[in-house]
């Protein structure tokens, strides 16, 4: 994680390359593994999912950029791309640029942001989404059927049912199957996500990556990075607390369908929940930031 750098900030070449050298190396000890499965044809149902769920390509994820209001010495205006601009100083991301032709997803990210940062975190949904996912399957017909699912898929319905499932996130309602969607207390839509957004959904934590890399070049690489790790762990969560055996992959189950299993899914939640404020925090600081003096 970088520190905050004041508006205009001027970095000396020794300074942004360090920074930029740092990134690529993070980044690097999760690409490699990955693309290297990518070659053999191999999957795995936690690691590989950021990659494939969400539409930012590894290289771009690798691709450094400093953040609005950042001045770089000695920059080579051709390897940073036309949406920067020369200054007297060295180069710096034309932010004007990029949110003219953005500012309708900007607009739309930052409202969706700062509405589930103003909600109460609910943490009651124990992992009932991804259950729901398999609701009256079978093993051939999951999504990840290369993976054996922990119950039979009878006892399976019966945790959801038992349960039921509160799930407030569209892009996770959106992979019910047709008949687990009716036993979902909420009707969540894309039209409706500004409005139902929660900051304890694990997905919505999750989709903090998406809309960091979506708001790049307009925030530093560093936080997109910082989204992609928390997600990381979150999807591990996800998949540890699914109807999914993934103990071969080194994954022992949370086991939601007994109380001790949906104790230790509450405390991670919020941990997450937690750390997920902060960032939401600092992706709307760096709007902020690149925002124009009038505030448009």
């Amino acid at each position: 994680m970088t520190a905050a750098l004041a508006p205009d900030a001027v970095l000396d070449a020794a300074d942004w390359q360090a920074r930029r050298r740092d990134h690529e190396e993070r980044v690097d000890a999760w690409l490699a593994p990955h693309l290297a499965r990518r070659r053999t044809g191999a999957k795995h149902p936690v690691e590989d999912f950021l990659f494939t769920y969400y539409s930012h390509r590894p290289a771009q994820l690798r691709r450094w950029h400093p953040g609005a209001g950042v001045v770089l010495r000695d920059a080579d205006p051709a390897a940073f791309g036309p949406d920067y601009t020369a200054v007297a100083a060295g180069l710096t991301l034309d932010t004007g640029r990029v949110r003219a032709r953005r500012a309708e997803s900007v607009a739309w990210i930052r409202t969706l942001l700062a509405s589930t940062a103003g909600r109460p975190a609910h943490l009651g949904c124990f992992g009932m989404h991804e259950w729901a996912m398999v609701y009256r399957q079978t093993q051939e017909q999951v999504r990840h059927n290369a993976w054996p699912l922990r119950l039979s898929p009878a006892a399976t319905a019966a945790v959801v049912e038992e349960r039921g499932v509160r799930c407030s996130h569209f892009d996770a309602f959106r992979f019910f199957t047709a008949p687990a969607r009716p036993l979902n207390v909420l009707r969540p839509s894309r039209e409706s996500q500004h409005a139902l957004e929660q900051p304890g959904c694990l997905h919505a934590n999750m989709d903090l990556y998406k809309w960091s890399y979506k708001l790049s070049p307009l925030v530093p690489s560093e936080l997109v990075a910082d989204a992609f790790a928390l997600a990381r762990e979150i999807r591990e969560l996800d998949m540890r607390a699914s109807p999914y055996d993934l103990a071969e992959l080194g994954r022992p189950p949370v086991r939601v369908e007994t109380p001790e299993g949906r104790a230790e899914y509450a405390t991670a939640q919020r941990g997450f929940a937690e750390r997920a404020a902060g960032l939401r925090a600092r992706l709307l600081a760096e709007l902020d930031r690149a925002a124009p003096a009038d505030g448009a």
